[in-house]
């Protein structure tokens, strides 16, 4: 009875009898396959680093700009990107309240803002003031509250509390319980208007264009100061389920809103701010660009020192018939378990460094300049997969042209110098 068995090719039996260094010890290549290794392992660590801060600056900064304005805004067509409303819309919309049928999106409530000083004793802040309902969608914004509770506004009922940042409140040294004025001025009026606030909560998001400008509280109160009625509102804020079709859902708005209506993405609303942040991923793939080069270049020089070191063996193998391209195949193997022993090294100390950062925040940063305090590091499972399979390939691939000097070696000549 025949039984058929699973044979292991020869050039992995070889590479693996190299690689345990069973047969000639590797005395000249020992310490280079080591530095390789090693450099191996920390252009993988920077790489994975790189990618990992890139997206979790992206990630952090789109989400704190989201905070104030969702992912898009659905204003009036002349409102010319104003941060303060400068005329009302109808608050029933063919989107509104019904837009549980629009694709992807995942929110819609309305909102309204002034502009205005906050007052206390002879200190003074400008500020916008944004109104919302009792509608809002707080997810986005809860993580950033710091002191106090979110206030809970009513349809027909106005509430004087708002939310300040700490940014405000320490230079109007304010806390939670303190009353506060505000004025406002509105066209055709001339004298300013005067409303007095409860402070409800602090928030802080060290995203210092909001903390320095803006506080949250009832709409009723834009709509009083404004004198609007119930039906009126200054615009809609727009949550979609999946951010990266951002730019996808906020055209196909577009496409039914009434004419005198616009949908502006937060892209639309922060050009510069979203240009900024697409130079991360430029500067991750000149980063990886140069970290392959150095490790294909470092892995190349083991090549040649392990052919070189081996070139009895190959005399021998050839003699034997192996093919060029088999022991090509021989070395190459024996390389690419290097590359893979650093890339898992890599991978174990990259992701413990992530693990550690996003647990106890060690990196710190300049809020005025990158909007966090702490650095934000952040990778999917996809991407690192993406990251480690490329590094295997790309250096195999360039590792081809050094293995190549084995079909050069005469098997006769090393035998007679043997």
């Amino acid at each position: 009875m025949k039984t058929n068995r699973r044979t292991l090719r020869y050039e992995f039996f070889i590479a693996k009898r190299f690689v345990s260094g069973s047969g000639n010890k590797d005395k000249v290549s020992g310490p280079i396959v080591k530095i390789a290794v090693a450099s191996v392992m920390l252009s993988v660590v920077v790489m994975l680093l790189s990618v990992a801060a890139g997206k979790g600056m992206q990630a952090k900064i789109r989400e704190k700009v989201a905070v104030f304005s969702g992912h898009a805004l659905i204003l009036p067509y002349n409102n010319n990107h104003s941060q303060l409303t400068l005329e009302p819309v109808k608050l029933r919309q063919n989107f509104y309240p019904g837009y549980h049928n629009l694709p992807d999106v995942a929110h819609i409530s309305p909102f309204a803002t002034i502009g205005g000083i906050l007052k206390k004793g002879n200190d003074f802040e400008g500020i916008i003031f944004k109104g919302v309902d009792s509608t809002y969608d707080w997810h986005l914004f809860r993580p950033y509250l710091k002191q106090g509770k979110i206030p809970v506004f009513h349809k027909h009922k106005t509430n004087d509390s708002i939310l300040i940042s700490k940014y405000l409140a320490e230079r109007l040294r304010l806390k939670t319980g303190d009353k506060v004025r505000a004025y406002f001025l509105r066209r055709g009026s001339d004298k300013p208007l005067v409303r007095r606030f409860f402070i409800g909560g602090i928030y802080e998001t060290d995203f210092e264009d909001y903390d320095k400008n803006y506080i949250i509280g009832d709409l009723n109160q834009v709509r009083r100061l404004y004198h609007w009625s119930d039906s009126l509102t200054g615009g809609f804020e727009v949550l979609y389920r999946h951010f990266d079709r951002m730019e996808q859902n906020t055209a196909a708005l577009n496409e039914q809103l009434d004419p005198m209506l616009i949908a502006l993405s937060l892209r639309d609303l922060n050009p510069y701010l979203f240009d900024w942040l697409d130079m991360f991923d430029f500067n991750i793939y000149i980063i990886i660009f140069i970290l392959l080069i150095v490790s294909a270049l470092s892995m190349s020089t083991v090549m040649l020192v392990m052919i070189t070191e081996r070139i009895r063996h190959i005399g021998i193998l050839r003699t034997l018939g192996a093919t060029d391209l088999s022991v090509m195949g021989i070395f190459l193997l024996k390389a690419l378990w290097f590359v893979a022993t650093g890339l898992i090294l890599g991978n174990l100390l990259a992701l413990g460094i992530i693990f550690l950062q996003n647990r106890y925040g060690i990196i710190s940063l300049n809020p005025e300049v990158y909007y966090v305090k702490k650095a934000p590091l952040l990778i999917s499972l996809k991407q690192l997969l993406i990251l480690d399979i490329g590094v295997m390939v790309l250096i195999g691939l360039l590792m081809i042209l050094p293995a190549k000097i084995v079909s050069a070696i005469k098997p006769g000549e090393v035998l007679k110098w043997d």
